[in-house]
């Protein structure tokens, strides 16, 4: 929807072809506000929220769809037109998994954590370029963020003029990236303080301040979904990611050992508590009610052996 030119494709009740054009960007509001009120779909992608507010001002009905949902019922190649037709004839499909229309709020409030994200990924480029143009110089500093922040400037000193000053601008422009991200975790988490869904979600072990907002923006009204799997058509895609800051802990090392049993809620166990994957090691904090414990269930991966022995043999 951020193109400069827009095919609409239109059909009425008895799926007769009334409406088939395309028009320039500036004409489509008011193409769209000469139609009597009717159900306009659209593929929920860039720009598709704010069209779909100013269109139910007009009175009309959208529908946002993800694109995969809407590829099935591409007849031929892959063009303006038939992708608008495409789209209507999904968008009166009635098992079709809509998109709930964003508000400018949940809107503004997903971009403060995606301008957050991309900051947080320059704060981590930057600090391994710093550790990279040491060791050009035979300086390696531990991998770790605080090392390196502690140990840039004193191996500096050794360095040629030019690299010093190069340096220096590296250490205070990660100085203005660590205050811009500080300046959005302070708003973000005004933000789920003035939130009464969020203060609700803060109520479950393992979602902070801005984990809880950036699933509020993410969802909006939970009600528009029949269960928790199907929420995640409310992202713009079945299988997309809700925002950075608050999807799920990575596969790492340090990632399993944030995570939390869920039978005792205690950060000792790594990944206790799973279908799959049981520890024999006792709870660190002594939990009386994990069911993982030590001596209570044997791991997954010692099952007893298995014999030969047929029916009635001793």
């Amino acid at each position: 929807m951020a193109k400069r030119v827009f095919a609409l494709h239109g059909v009425d009740g008895a799926g007769r072809v009334g409406l088939r054009k395309t028009v320039r960007r500036e004409q489509l509001m008011q193409t769209v506000a000469a139609l009597p009120p009717c159900l306009i779909g659209m593929e929920a992608c860039s720009g598709a929220h704010e069209w779909a507010r100013r269109f139910q001002e007009l009175g009309h009905t959208v529908r946002l769809m993800a694109p995969v949902f809407v590829a099935p019922y591409r007849k031929s190649g892959k063009n303006d037109g038939n992708d608008a037709e495409a789209i209507c004839e999904a968008v009166s499909r009635p098992n079709m998994r809509f998109v709930p229309v964003k508000s400018a709020e949940q809107q503004a409030i997903l971009a403060l954590h995606r301008v957050r994200q991309g900051w947080i990924e320059e704060r981590t480029a930057t600090i391994n370029r710093i550790r990279a143009l040491l060791t050009e110089f035979g300086v390696v500093l531990p991998n770790r963020a605080q090392h390196v922040r502690r140990g840039a400037m004193a191996a500096a000193e050794a360095l040629p003029a030019l690299a010093r000053r190069a340096l220096e601008d590296l250490r205070s422009h990660l100085g203005t990236l660590d205050e811009r991200i500080g300046t959005y975790d302070r708003e973000l988490e005004a933000q789920a303080r003035a939130s009464k869904a969020a203060q609700r979600l803060m109520q479950i072990r393992g979602i902070g301040p801005i984990t809880a907002v950036a699933i509020v923006a993410t969802v909006g009204n939970a009600r528009d979904f029949e269960s928790g799997g199907s929420s995640q058509r409310g992202w713009g895609s079945p299988r997309a990611s809700i925002p950075p800051a608050a999807s799920d802990v990575s596969d790492t090392s340090a990632g399993a050992a944030m995570r939390t049993c869920v039978a005792c809620w205690c950060r000792a166990h790594a990944r206790c508590c799973t279908p799959r994957c049981v520890i024999a090691t006792a709870c660190r904090a002594g939990c009386a009610r994990c069911a993982h414990d030590a001596g209570i269930i044997k791991p997954w991966w010692r099952s007893p052996p298995r014999t030969r022995a047929s029916p009635g043999r001793s």
